[in-house]
């Protein structure tokens, strides 16, 4: 059972959380982490206060893997509605143009100018920062500052729906997209400009949104008892499940823990694997950590866990 003190239970492992829609990723990070009354915990990235869907919540030590889950593909279904921009490029702001909508006989042509390595300028509405202040603040100040182009990689893109005026899209794309500006971005092409009227995050890395969990599920699991809440916990080791696994001798694992690279028979030759001691069953019990393959085949630890 998780340990409780005054500063918060001792809870590790991954909470996916079906962030609902109108409060921010933070906002959803402190209501669940009051939930469990837990020490620590960090998410994996923002979705916006208009988006719902798949968001990763790591407690205590899985906060030591939140950084792979930030940098993981994501997956998304957008409603895009045709015919009007907004200074947020979402329904959150303020309407700036109203444009007629044009025959969208051609909208495959469109949308396959935006399959595949694109570039995006962050739009000014976001968390991105300059000189370590937030853009959204400066556009809340009326401040338009220059922006670098970044690219981004939209790996599937496609059509699911066309009602009145919006269009409903898949999307699946690279680490630092932003739906906004694709959505802003293939409004203009069209011709009459387009903002994000609804956003709902299918999949963020691994975990996708049959594993979800609603915040008012939470609420009803702690008033039963913490024991029920963290059954919806996730493994820790859950975070790079679909990494190449490496397994180690008590005595390996022993000389990896303390810091130096192993050499394992039949290892990868290169990237980072996810390491447990030798077991028929990978649990968090058994999951010492990640490491990378060296270039001499050893394997450097560069995350462990400390659970037991």
């Amino acid at each position: 059972m998780a340990k409780r003190n005054k500063r918060g239970r001792k809870v590790n492992g991954i909470l996916l959380l079906d962030k609902p829609a109108g409060i921010t990723s933070n906002g959803a990070l402190q209501q669940a982490k009051r939930i469990f009354f837990a020490a620590k915990a960090g998410h994996t990235g923002s979705l916006d206060p208009l988006a719902t869907g798949v968001l990763p919540l790591c407690f205590g030590e899985a906060t030591k893997f939140s950084q792979f889950l930030l940098e993981a593909d994501k997956r998304y279904l957008a409603t895009v509605r045709l015919g009007i921009t907004t200074n947020t490029g979402d329904a959150d702001g303020e309407e700036v143009e109203l444009r007629e909508i044009p025959d969208l006989a051609q909208i495959d042509d469109v949308l396959e100018q935006f399959r595949g390595s694109i570039t995006q300028i962050p739009p000014m509405y976001s968390a991105l920062k300059v000189d370590g202040k937030p853009l959204y603040k400066l556009a809340r100040e009326g401040k338009e500052i220059e922006r670098k182009h970044r690219e981004v990689m939209i790996y599937n893109l496609e059509l699911v729906e066309t009602r009145n005026e919006e269009l409903v899209l898949d999307i699946l794309c690279s680490k630092g997209t932003y739906i906004r500006t694709l959505a802003e971005d293939i409004g203009e092409a069209i011709g009459c400009g387009a903002h994000i009227c609804a956003l709902r995050r299918l999949q963020s890395g691994p975990f996708s949104i049959e594993e979800t969990v609603p915040i008012e599920k939470l609420m009803e699991l702690r008033d039963e008892s913490f024991d029920a809440l963290d059954q919806t916990l996730l493994p820790i080791c859950s975070a790079v499940k679909e990494w190449p696994l490496v397994e180690l001798t008590d005595i390996t694992a022993s000389y990896f823990r303390q810091g130096h690279p192993v050499q394992v028979a039949g290892s990868p030759t290169s990237g980072w694997v996810r390491l447990f001691n030798e077991t028929s069953v990978q649990n968090d019990a058994d999951f010492i950590g990640v490491g990378e393959i060296l270039d001499d085949g050893k394997i450097a630890p560069r995350r462990l866990v400390v659970v037991h």
